[in-house]
């Protein structure tokens, strides 16, 4: 789909299918949706623009590479949570701001209740995080925000991705990326995306039992 990465890499492969497992507890699906984070920080933070600089190793003078503009996280609460130390375990000096949003679960619609975003989003590379990119909704909205803070370089990043969420997105929001671990079928007329993973924000805190 046009505007859509899906990351192939084996490895990530093997990670989706531990999260897709009903059986993998929740302490095995914190730390292994951590892991997939990082290799999806990774792809999407390859195009960051740097500067060149001067250097001294122990022995002689080199050149170094540092990231030329500030980057910020927006995690969508409370799943979004999930893959925020992925992020940090390669770029440890992001700037983290929060967006909550609850699911309307007859109008299948996010209803916004808290935000914490920092400033400076205007001039950084910004990356809004999710597991789900289910209806498209939450998303949506997310970026929506995010512009009128001023942004202008936003990538949308997710772990599953359904059809409907990313022609949502693409719809509202067409010069925006969007890199996925995997695009799923459909989504059921639950607004719940198949075969997916079930609630990752219930399952990454120990709530769905």
């Amino acid at each position: 789909m046009e505007g859509v990465t899906v990351v192939d890499h084996v490895l990530l492969r093997r990670l989706v299918s531990i999260l897709r497992d009903r059986e993998t507890p929740h302490g095995v699906f914190r730390q292994t949706l951590d892991d997939a984070a990082m290799i999806l920080a990774y792809e999407a933070m390859r195009g960051l623009r740097h500067d060149e600089y001067e250097l001294q190793t122990p022995l002689e003078g080199a050149q170094g590479t540092r990231l030329a503009d500030e980057v910020v996280l927006v995690a969508i609460l409370r799943a979004g949570l999930g893959l925020v130390d992925g992020f940090l375990r390669l770029v440890p000096d992001a700037r983290v701001g929060h967006l909550g949003m609850y699911r309307d679960e007859e109008a299948l619609r996010p209803v916004g209740y808290y935000e914490n975003i920092p400033s400076g989003a205007a001039d950084a590379e910004v990356f809004v995080i999710d597991p789900m990119l289910a209806t498209g909704g939450s998303s949506t909205q997310a970026i929506a925000r995010m512009k009128r803070e001023g942004a202008q370089r936003i990538t949308f990043v997710c772990l599953v991705a359904a059809p409907e969420g990313v022609d949502a997105l693409r719809s509202a929001h067409p010069e925006v990326p969007i890199l996925t671990a995997a695009l799923d079928r459909e989504l059921d007329g639950n607004g719940y995306i198949r075969p997916g993973l079930g609630d990752a924000g219930d399952r990454i805190f120990g709530t769905d039992r």
